[in-house]
């Protein structure tokens, strides 16, 4: 087979790309190892920034999201026992951010690669990239009991962070940055109405929780756990009666609770590679980078990878200029340690480390409180939410 960009993986980074560089005439093969099942079964978060909605409607798959979607003007901090409210839109001169499910997203983007007949392979086997360091890389995998190969000018790495792509780069070649932090996030989906209609951030003396929801019927809540915890011991009972204790009054007197549909433990990391460009393979989102969720930009970081790739591959083919191909990486990397900075700050607010002592959680409220009532404060929390200025970010 031949193509103009193999695109490694069918993510939200994957389907993007292929669906800017489709609508830009520029061809791309999509494979990746999971059934498409699978991926849709994947449980993300779901908080867009601007960068990433205009993207959507570039890519003309933005019709049910702006339908569906639930536009959020604030985010609540809630500390010593009291709520205090963000309010982004007018701190940031009018932005907002949009709650919009990653599988709905990925629905949208699978549909749309259906309805043009665009290439994607499912359920491919032992995939592996080959001479990206050459003027002719290829792919291959295996599928059904048989072998196939993709010739290809370019491959986009949108593989996740297990993916194929940054592991095939040899190690002298890269630099990776990493900090595990010491707890997870035990996450709890339901088709109960939220607490309340904006997100909750809450700092607790028992460990954060988060108040989050998917649509005005479904729910997402998270509470911080031990690494040791294991989901199974977590029924949802138990879960239910430990967030009414990190809640406030209020809220705890409009929680819904119910059946859980989904319930699992992610562990926290923040993590960048430099960089992002290996001769003629480009790695993209997860598979370059991984932020904590807290600060809710893990996708919207791998949405500004596609933006910038998808122009540079637009411009290589349209005006046969390499420079947004030979600026990607560094462009990337600027916005990406800004957001990767903001995460780890505002995990390292919200949450209580292990072997700290009560000067830490005095620390934590008085800065609290100071960036309440603090409008450079608050502005500063509200204008890294919403999403930097691409010009600022990178």
């Amino acid at each position: 087979m031949r193509t103009q960009v193999a695109i490694i993986g069918a993510g939200p980074s994957g389907l993007l790309l292929g669906q800017l560089l489709a609508k830009a005439g520029i061809h791309a093969i999509i494979v990746e190892r999971q059934t498409g099942d699978h991926v849709l079964s994947r449980i993300r978060a779901g908080i867009l920034e601007q960068v990433c909605i205009d993207l959507l409607d570039e890519a003309g798959v933005g019709e049910r999201m702006h339908k569906e979607g639930l536009i959020h003007r604030g985010i609540e901090l809630l500390y010593n026992g009291k709520r205090n409210r963000i309010d982004m839109e007018t701190l940031t001169g009018g932005k907002k951010v949009m709650v919009y499910g990653q599988t709905e997203l990925t629905k949208d983007l699978m549909d749309a690669r259906v309805a043009a007949d665009l290439h994607t392979v499912y359920g491919a086997h032992g995939v592996a990239v080959h001479d990206f360091d050459s003027a002719k890389p290829r792919v291959t995998y295996e599928k059904d009991g048989k072998s196939y190969e993709i010739d290809c000018d370019f491959i986009a790495g949108c593989d996740g962070f297990h993916g194929v792509c940054r592991a095939s780069v040899p190690r002298r070649s890269i630099t990776e940055y990493e900090k595990v932090y010491p707890f997870g996030w035990l996450g709890l989906l339901s088709d109960t109405p939220p607490v309340h209609d904006e997100l909750i951030y809450i700092n607790s003396p028992r460990g954060f929780a988060l108040c989050s929801q998917r649509s005005k019927t479904r729910s997402r809540y998270y509470l911080q756990v031990p690494l040791t915890d294991k989901v199974e011991e977590w029924t949802d009972e138990a879960f239910w009666q430990e967030l009414r204790l990190r809640l406030d009054e209020k809220a705890r007197d409009h929680l819904v609770t119910g059946q859980s549909i989904e319930k699992s433990i992610a562990p926290l990391r923040s993590f960048v590679t430099e960089p992002l460009r290996f001769g003629r393979m480009f790695l993209a989102g997860d598979a370059g980078h991984i932020v904590p969720p807290t600060g809710a930009k893990g996708l919207n970081l791998a949405a500004t990878d596609v933006k910038y790739l998808s122009h540079a591959l637009i411009e290589y083919y349209t005006d046969k200029s390499e420079s947004g191909i030979n600026a990607y990486s560094e462009r990337c990397l600027k916005r990406i340690w800004k957001g990767e900075r903001f995460s780890w700050w505002f995990t390292h607010l919200m949450h209580r480390f292990p072997n700290e002592g009560t000067i830490e959680a005095k620390f934590q409220e008085a800065e609290l409180d100071y960036l309440i009532h603090s409008e450079a404060g608050s502005r500063m929390i509200a204008e890294n939410y919403v999403g930097l200025p691409l010009e600022f970010g990178g």
